[in-house]
């Protein structure tokens, strides 16, 4: 299929730009995922979460995959958004997420980077950052993925805080997530979101989700809904009344894989002190704890990654069709 060109540097997917162009729904992936969150071989013990997964392809190749798929099935048309030679690829054609995929050095790219790895002609996967810049280049206004970044442990010490938060604050797009990622200061988080003048929205829950593990009833959101058409029309409200950030939209992990708070402290303990002892910094520390993590939860965690990723996609293509 062919691509549309929309600037120099950023080419949309002939599909995309045909959805945008007609008001069809359209949601948005980040592909750090792809590039610095699943493992790269094959995992068959995921082929019970989803009938979408393909077990005979390397996990993050089948989790790529199967969220476009997903997209797909709830109504919507996937943009899977990366750099690809220099080049901001907003939905990505089968043989390009292939080739990233299987590129041995791609770089992790927030939305400060971007500007760099363009002219330096590189390749790279998106994070939530990211990923939010490309949705403003081309107009998307839904986007899904797993647990956005945010305030880190021990920020008080060393004030390591996720690009995820400014993005969401100057970004018109309804980020559906699994509330922010486990391994962070959840409390910093969500006051960090209410400082930015971010309305964070919970799907059929009224506190603020905890990624892999289930939603902390100490940490009570302000709005709740129980359907997509409701979320839709709350972010179309926000925007109605002159607001530029974006709508952060978080829902449980599936109750079946969903891990218990305390048991994922035990394990991320162990992570965080052997973070510590290999001298893991910056960029580096997300993918690092992700992957220590899995290895002492014996995949536990990588299931509820999984299955919390394809059950976003599903919700925000649901949603998609209502804007």
């Amino acid at each position: 299929m062919q691509n549309a060109n929309t600037h120099k540097h950023i080419r949309i997917h002939k599909e995309v730009a045909t959805a945008l162009a007609k008001g069809a729904p359209v949601v948005a992936l980040e592909t750090a995922v792809l590039t610095h969150g699943l493992p790269r071989h094959a995992v068959p013990t995921l082929r019970d979460i989803s009938n979408v997964w393909n077990e005979t392809l390397p996990a993050h190749v089948a989790l790529a995959m199967a969220m476009e798929r997903t997209v797909r099935e709830g109504g919507a048309t996937p943009a899977t958004c990366a750099v690809i030679d220099g080049e901001l690829v907003i939905g990505l054609s089968a043989q390009e997420l292939e080739s990233l995929a299987a590129h041995q050095s791609p770089l992790k790219l927030s939305a400060r980077d971007l500007a760099g790895a363009i002219n330096s002609a590189a390749t790279g996967g998106l994070t939530v950052a990211a990923t939010l810049c490309a949705c403003a280049a081309a107009e998307i206004r839904v986007f899904a993925t797993g647990g956005i970044g945010g305030v880190h442990r021990g920020w008080n010490h060393s004030l390591d805080i996720s690009a995820d938060l400014a993005a969401l604050a100057r970004s018109r797009v309804i980020t559906v997530c699994a509330g922010a990622k486990s391994i962070l200061d959840l409390p910093a988080t969500l006051e960090a979101l209410d400082s930015l003048g971010v309305p964070v929205i919970g799907i059929h829950t009224q506190h603020f989700p905890c990624f892999l593990s289930p939603p902390d009833a100490t940490l009570s959101l302000t709005s709740s809904v129980k359907n997509a058409t409701d979320l839709a029309a709350i972010a179309r409200t926000h925007w109605a009344l002159g607001h530029h950030s974006g709508v952060l939209a978080v829902q449980a992990c599936p109750a079946e894989h969903a891990i218990a708070r305390d048991e994922f402290e035990m394990w991320y303990d162990a992570t965080e002190v052997a973070a510590r002892t290999q001298g893991v910094k910056g960029p580096d520390v997300t993918p690092f704890l992700l992957s220590h993590l899995a290895q002492l939860s014996s995949g536990k965690t990588l299931r509820a990654n999984v299955a919390l990723l394809l059950h976003n996609a599903r919700t925000a293509a649901s949603i998609s069709t209502k804007m």
